[in-house]
């Protein structure tokens, strides 16, 4: 079997990544698919569709539902019909001021270290990233 050094090592800066917002998220007092989705909405503003939150958070639909009706309960959010079968996702006053300790903290956190890097640094960065997301879905097609 071959060894694949540089698949290690991105395993290991993926796995230690997620590892580091687990961390932020326990230290925030949230669970991690709680801060994914405030996190999700936040990036949009103060609403956003329940499939997209599915999409952009990485978690499965079941868990996201899971999820949003504890933060339903909690008062944090609050789901709003958008058509035949689409829900938004609102965030209520008391979740807009969670959002605000929590999920904005991390994007602000986020958009810091990327303004400290060069322009150019950055959008290789995205581009690697974008590329490797792309060949990575036409292969999974072909399983």
């Amino acid at each position: 079997m071959k060894e694949f050094k540089k698949l290690k090592r991105y395993n290991y800066l993926f796995g230690e990544t997620e590892a580091v917002y687990h961390g932020i998220s326990l230290k925030l007092g949230l669970s991690d698919s709680a801060m994914r989705i405030l996190y999700a909405i936040c990036d949009q503003g103060d609403s956003r569709l329940l499939q997209e939150i599915c999409l952009y958070s990485g978690l499965s639909k079941q868990t996201v539902n899971s999820a949003v009706r504890k933060l339903e309960k909690e008062g944090v959010l609050y789901l709003e019909n958008a058509g035949a079968r689409a829900k938004n996702v609102c965030l209520t006053d008391r979740g807009k001021a969670l959002a605000e300790k929590t999920a904005l903290r991390i994007i602000e956190m986020e958009n810091d270290i990327f303004e400290s890097w060069a322009e150019e640094d950055m959008e290789a960065y995205l581009k690697l990233t974008e590329q490797f997301l792309t060949d990575l879905r036409k292969r999974a097609e072909r399983i």
